[in-house]
């Protein structure tokens, strides 16, 4: 799924290429992709587009008198910007926009569609698309801990809570968390004040670094490689591979859809976590898959049951 740097670099791409730029036509191909009604999307169509925005892990295509496409990638979900009458891409293709400065297509691999397109009218309506995590790279220490502290979970888990902070997911996690020596399944109300300011600068410092190295790889470029999977990072998605710290072995914890990376020599004191100890805790205090994160976060849908005080 792409997170918070990659939708960074993505809303930069999307803003030079739209600014001022007019919606010629627009045309939904993926049956479940559109999942609003009023206003139709014929209602931005002819025109001009105000601003590109991140809302979350949401893109947001501003338009002229307060018309909004909130655009959820969820997993496989990819923006490609093409040449103004380019052909869609196959069956991966959920819908094109067709601008005056070239086109902009939806695309998600795979047989599960999940990435999700709103059209919205006034900013009220907008809002409620904001699941209102805090913006780390725009808080003071305070704030973050204010946030971390408000429940008690596990810091993998609080992390990537879009309600407690903005625009963090898996991969980013498992790095800052690497970069802060700290174990995944600490809860967060047992972190010092230390840890805290540490886990506060490490999220700072490897958003801001990611962000960053994006922007050189892509330089003028349409960003192509969006991926959760990147040869620059320590430990997230390089399970046996040896950390680039101390060479241990990267380890990992699995439970559902849900995979976490760590290296048990720099976050865990030698310890490896075992996935069977960890299970009960893991299933009163993780989401089974990523669509119930972000059910939480979709107006009008109901917040999933809890189990043990938190969200299953």
């Amino acid at each position: 799924m792409p997170e918070l740097p990659d939708l960074t670099v993505y809303c930069e791409a999307l803003r030079t290429r739209l600014r001022a730029a007019r919606l010629e036509r627009a045309r939904v191909l993926g049956v479940s992709f559109l999942r609003s009604v009023d206003p139709p999307l014929s209602a931005v169509e002819g025109r001009l587009v105000a601003d590109v925005q991140r809302l979350g892990k949401r893109v947001v295509i501003g338009f002229e008198q307060e018309l909004f496409l909130v655009i959820h990638l969820m997993i496989a979900g990819r923006f490609r910007w093409k040449p103004r009458g380019a052909k869609p891409p196959g069956k991966i293709c959920l819908a094109t926009f067709e601008f005056s400065s070239g086109t902009l297509q939806v695309t998600e691999a795979g047989t599960k569609k999940r990435a999700t397109l709103h059209v919205v009218r006034g900013r009220e309506s907008l809002r409620a698309h904001d699941p209102g995590g805090l913006e780390v790279l725009e808080c003071g220490l305070e704030d973050f801990r204010r946030a971390l502290l408000k429940e008690n979970h596990t810091v993998k888990r609080a992390l990537t809570d879009p309600h407690a902070f903005s625009g963090i997911g898996n991969a980013y996690a498992d790095e800052v968390l690497h970069a802060a020596r700290l174990s995944p399944v600490t809860l967060t109300r047992r972190l010092n004040d230390a840890e805290i300011r540490r886990l506060f600068e490490a999220t700072r410092a490897t958003l801001s670094q990611w962000i960053d190295r994006l922007r050189s790889e892509a330089a003028d470029r349409f960003p192509e490689k969006v991926t959760a999977f990147r040869p620059g990072m320590a430990v997230h998605g390089r399970y046996r591979e040896p950390c680039p710290e101390c060479g241990a072995p990267v380890q990992r914890i699995v439970h559902a859809e849900n995979e976490t990376n760590y290296c048990a020599r720099c976050q865990t004191g030698g310890r490896v976590l075992a996935d069977r100890s960890l299970s009960r805790l893991l299933k009163a205090d993780w989401p089974r898959t990523l669509e119930e994160w972000e059910d939480r976060s979709s107006p009008g849908r109901p917040e999933p049951g809890r189990r043990g005080g938190a969200t299953s």
